[in-house]
């Protein structure tokens, strides 16, 4: 699925409600809970922190499934095209840090 997909699926998920959209800063802290749910799991699965044995099994996939959610309802509601601004990123990357790691096959700098 293509990243205009994702935000026309959760935009016509949203357009149903009539509340439509959170507020742009809502969002971010809704980004930032979900950010911790993530942490959380993370910690558990390959931290110094395992779960109380009485906790439900989180599932990290799902967290990253809730932040790309919450990311695209940002993104959708400051009318910002995800795929424009990942290209632009991508650019970014492969320009400016092209040669700032070592790349396999390639002797380790000192």
């Amino acid at each position: 699925m293509h990243l205009r997909e994702v935000q026309g699926r959760v935009d016509a998920y949203i357009s149903q409600f009539r509340e439509g959209y959170f507020q742009p800063m809502t969002l971010v802290v809704r980004l930032a809970e979900e950010l911790g749910e993530l942490a959380r799991e993370i910690n558990h699965h390959y931290g110094e922190k395992p779960k109380k044995k009485d906790e439900p099994e989180g599932d990290i996939a799902l967290e990253l499934g809730d932040l790309l959610f919450v990311l695209t309802c940002l993104a959708n509601r400051l009318d910002i095209d995800m795929e424009k601004a990942f290209l632009a990123v991508m650019e970014k990357f492969e320009t400016r840090d092209k040669d700032r790691w070592t790349r396999i096959g390639e002797p380790q700098q000192p």
